[in-house]
């Protein structure tokens, strides 16, 4: 049993998938469909939280908008998820950026890292 879930999730993966970590401010490519229409929808924010693994593995995304913070949790390995395209490298020291949700303004930034 546990070997035919494993093929089955082996074939849901994706070829090429973007390298990111939490911290970092990436663009999310998601397509969006409208009655008989498709289109490409881009949603920007910094990355609070990776989780999960295999075909489950899910990420969040945290962006202000008009003073309102909103947050959308993507599967990785979603058709839907057209690609990941990361904009800068943040330097951080934990896993999970919970904290960014009661910050405001420049104090919530997360600082780039330079290599």
């Amino acid at each position: 049993m546990n070997e035919i879930i494993k093929e089955i999730e082996a074939a849901q993966l994706k070829e090429n998938v973007p390298v990111f970590n939490v911290g970092d401010t990436v663009k999310v490519y998601g397509k969006i469909k409208e009655g008989n229409r498709e289109r490409i929808q881009v949603f920007e924010g910094t990355v609070i939280k990776k989780q999960g693994g295999s075909n489950r593995a899910t990420f969040t995304v945290r962006k202000n908008s008009n003073g309102v913070g909103v947050e959308k949790t993507w599967p990785l390995h979603s058709p839907n998820v057209e690609k990941v395209e990361v904009v800068r490298q943040g330097k951080v020291r934990r896993a999970k950026l919970y904290y960014l949700r009661d910050r405001i303004g420049k104090k919530a930034k997360v600082k780039e890292l330079v290599k």
